[in-house]
């Protein structure tokens, strides 16, 4: 692309969307294009880290730090503007340059509807709302029918028994909880103090239920964690999908790993203080034609899957202000949830 000395009103003549990066991958320039394809003003652009501009994957700033004389094509790539949920898909075209102010790139990106005539951010709730309402409205009689059944199993048991009774009793009234969501949406509940090692230890109970002999469950917990606001039942969620992938991936070790981490960055803004929580397993890892799209909705590596879990579990970290991201071989895959800690919250647990 060859561009005059003052680029900007040529760029405004094109259509497509494009970006001006100086050498270390910071907006310089941006066409009116590229702002109108993101929803905001060309000055909020200028500035910006282009990789605050990636949602759930590191491909573009990888690809700046591997560049070199030769144009650089990502295909699919999800963008977003900081904060804004409206995902935008598009295959990049990175092209290293040299101008008067040194060297920089030009980011041409072509939009591509990955789901078209939805909105990827949108597509669970728009497209199963009804189906949904529906199940949720069928599934209380046989909710109702399991709690008596395991309240009278309660009563005349002792021991392991009674603790899986109140496992039982305990998962259906969360399960009768989300249904009541579903068929009357409420305002999400206020948090509450929580101890994650309590919610791990709800999730190993079924995983140990389900997995039976199968699968080795390890824990590797950090017992000095604080307690931190959230909620409960929706982590429980979003930890027993992680979990139940990683045994219906094969695995024959899964292993459930928290630390505390000093200055970390989550999404595009920074912490002196978060969780880790690690979900490691030893299956048969992410399939790679799904690596670019596993937490979208209606994703599934099995035929049998819905494609439901990893989406449910990403909203569920975006809840709680954190992060969920993986890395993957056969062999050893581990998804990370990454959730910021108040730190008076840490400064009490250390007194």
């Amino acid at each position: 692309m060859q561009l005059s000395p003052d680029p900007e009103p040529l760029l405004d003549t094109l259509a497509t969307p494009v970006l001006q990066l100086d050498a270390a991958g910071t907006i310089r320039n941006a066409n009116r294009a590229a702002a109108q394809w993101l929803g905001v003003g060309r000055r909020r652009l200028i500035g910006l880290p282009v990789s605050s501009l990636e949602r759930d994957s590191q491909r573009l700033a990888s690809a700046l730090g591997q560049a070199g004389s030769d144009p650089l094509r990502l295909r699919r790539m999800p963008m977003a503007f900081p904060g804004h949920d409206r995902l935008q898909f598009a295959d990049l075209m990175l092209s290293p340059q040299v101008d008067a102010n040194g060297a920089c790139y030009w980011l041409e990106a072509h939009p591509v509807d990955e789901f078209p005539g939805e909105d990827p951010a949108r597509l669970l709730p728009s497209a199963l709302s009804a189906s949904l309402k529906g199940l949720a409205h069928e599934l209380r009689n046989p909710l109702a029918g399991i709690k008596g059944a395991a309240q009278l199993l309660a009563r005349r048991s002792e021991g392991d028994a009674l603790e899986l009774t109140e496992l039982i009793e305990g998962e259906v009234k969360r399960l009768a909880a989300l249904v009541d969501r579903l068929l009357s949406p409420a305002p999400p509940r206020a948090f509450e103090p929580l101890n994650i090692h309590g919610v791990l230890e709800r999730v190993l109970r079924l995983a140990e239920s389900d997995a039976g002999w199968a699968t080795r469950l390890q824990r590797d917990y950090d017992p000095s964690l604080p307690e931190f606001p959230g909620d409960a039942d929706r982590l429980s969620q979003a930890l027993w999908n992680l979990v139940r992938n990683a045994i219906e991936s094969g695995a024959t070790n899964v292993q459930l790993r928290t630390r505390a981490e000093h200055h970390v960055l989550i999404g595009d803004a920074p912490h002196r203080l978060a969780l880790r929580i690690e979900i490691a397993d030893d299956g048969r890892g992410v399939p790679e034609d799904l690596a670019e799209r596993v937490f979208l909705p209606l994703v599934s590596g099995r035929a049998e899957g819905s494609g439901l879990g990893l989406a449910l579990a990403q909203q569920v970290a975006r809840e709680h202000g954190g992060s969920l991201s993986y890395r993957s071989r056969a062999g050893h895959t581990v998804f990370t949830l990454l959730l910021p800690l108040p730190l008076d919250n840490m400064d009490a647990s250390n007194d």
